[in-house]
Parts: C-alpha cells; sequence; structure tokens
C-alpha cells in the first residue's frame, strides 16, 4: 500500500522537502499531513508526487516546484523569471524600514524588484510610504504585480532598465536595491539553486560591481538631499561600495552585518 510514509522514505529527499511536496499535492497543512501518513494514497497523488520528486532530485529549487517562497512571514510567488527571495534580503528591508520610521509620506524606490519583495515588504512595513518598483524584466514585473494585489500593498511599478524606466521620477527619500552582483565566471553561479535561477538577476556579466556602480552614480540625480540610498551586496564587496557611495558624494556611509556575521548592506545620506 503506496502512503506518504512509505513513499517518502524511499524517495531520496529529506523529509522535511518530501512533505513539502506531500502537502502541495494533497493540499493538506503538515500537521493533517503527519496525522495521516499512513493513509492509502490514490494513483493520482501518488503520480503528481513523482513527478515533483524527479524535479527536486534533478536539482530545480523547492520554490520554483511549490511556486512561492516565504520573505518576511509572507508568501510570495516565484517562478523561473524572478529570483528567489533570501533571509539574507531581509536586512535591507529591515534597514529601509527603520530609517523610514517618523517620516512623513516618503517616496520610496526599489530597483530590480524581481517578485516585489522588498518593494511589498516596505509598502506593507510603512504603510504611510509611497513606493515604486522597476525591473527590466516583463515576467518578473508580472510576478511582482501579483505579489502586491494578494498582498494588498500599493506599489507602482515601472519597466526599464535601472534610471531608465524612472521618466517623470525623482525626489525620492529612499533607494534601496538588490541588484545582480555575482562576477562573471564565480563557480557559485553554478551551484545549487543558483543554477535555475535567471542569469540576469543574479550576475551583472563582469566583475560584479557595475550594476551597484550604475545605481550609486545614478542617484544623486534622484534623491532629495539629505535622502538615503542602501543596497544589499556580495560578502566581499562591502569596502568597494563604501568607497563608490564616497566618491558619489555620500556622507555617513556604513555597512550593515546579516545574522551570519557578513557585511551584506551598505548604505549613505546623500549630502550634495
Amino acid at each position: 500500500m503506496d502512503s506518504v510514509r512509505s513513499i517518502s522514505q524511499d524517495s531520496g529527499l529529506p523529509r522535511l522537502e518530501a512533505h513539502m511536496l506531500w502537502q502541495h499535492v494533497l493540499n493538506v497543512s503538515r500537521a493533517r499531513l503527519i496525522a495521516h501518513d499512513t493513509d492509502a494514497l490514490a494513483p493520482e497523488a501518488v503520480a503528481s508526487f513523482r513527478a515533483l520528486q524527479a524535479r527536486r532530485l534533478s536539482g530545480e529549487p523547492m520554490a520554483y516546484i511549490l511556486g512561492y517562497k516565504e520573505f518576511m512571514g509572507r508568501e510570495f510567488e516565484v517562478g523561473p523569471g524572478t529570483l528567489i527571495p533570501r533571509p539574507d534580503t531581509e536586512l535591507l528591508v529591515e534597514t529601509a524600514l527603520d530609517y523610514l520610521q517618523d517620516r512623513l509620506a516618503p517616496l520610496v524606490l526599489d530597483m530590480g524588484t524581481g517578485t516585489g519583495a522588498i518593494a511589498i515588504s516596505v509598502a506593507l512595513g510603512a504603510p504611510n510610504a509611497k513606493v515604486t518598483a522597476t525591473d527590466v524584466s516583463a515576467d518578473a514585473l508580472a510576478v511582482a504585480q501579483r505579489n502586491a494585489q494578494k498582498l494588498g500593498a500599493e506599489v507602482e511599478f515601472l519597466s526599464g532598465s535601472w534610471y531608465d524606466a524612472l521618466v517623470g521620477h525623482s525626489g525620492f527619500d529612499l533607494i534601496v536595491s538588490n541588484p545582480p552582483y555575482i562576477a562573471a565566471g564565480d563557480p557559485h553561479l553554478e551551484q545549487g539553486d543558483v543554477r535555475f535561477e535567471p542569469m540576469l538577476a543574479l550576475s551583472d556579466g563582469v566583475d560584479g560591481l557595475s550594476a551597484l556602480r550604475t545605481i550609486v552614480q545614478g542617484a544623486g540625480a534622484r534623491l532629495k538631499p539629505g535622502a538615503a540610498l542602501f543596497l544589499e551586496h556580495g560578502w566581499d564587496q562591502a569596502l568597494a561600495v563604501r568607497q563608490l557611495l564616497q566618491q558619489a558624494g555620500f556622507a555617513r556611509v556604513a555597512s550593515l552585518k546579516d545574522l551570519a556575521g557578513i557585511e551584506r548592506v551598505t548604505g549613505g545620506i546623500y549630502n550634495q
């Protein structure tokens, strides 16, 4: 007799991943799944699980298989055209929300929004803010718009490459971005979930700093005096990003560490 328990044990998957797939196939809670894990399964359910099992064993990310990823306690739709939100990026959102505290009707820009996780989380965490989000990918913007609608977030979405998307938009109180910052040829691009994610969202195709450089150098024309820019970057890029900000006229430049103690977010105040 095929059951959740018997198939999971021989699936070649970690127990938690097998259970997540079964929850998806059977549309049940984890508690109900565990309570009934010896019940007989319909052949169609077994076939559906086997198809998902094969995708996972091939290395495809769980987020793409399930169609969603949790970020800051909310479920965001994801797909092959979007970067998968990661816990590291929560630091960028938390930094943005701290900065926005007690500011009246601030204008916020999220560049390269992907799933919209950053922009939507900021909009929901600072409901007095007006949030604009951009992306060059039409597929990503479609996902972000669905996420905003599902989660009840007011976000304006614009299509285009970096500042090219912002015709008629300026005077922002805060710009945030998690741009592609992995250098071309980095071995991490051939490992784990990253192998399945859109290269455009991961790497700039050169030194890993070109997108960060573009954002920093163009920020002054879009920010109010005394406004802030915060950027997520790679584990070894904090010093380079601080230098870019200082050269572009930013003051109070600093880097913040994630839970692993890695300098993950760097920002400053535009002082010109």
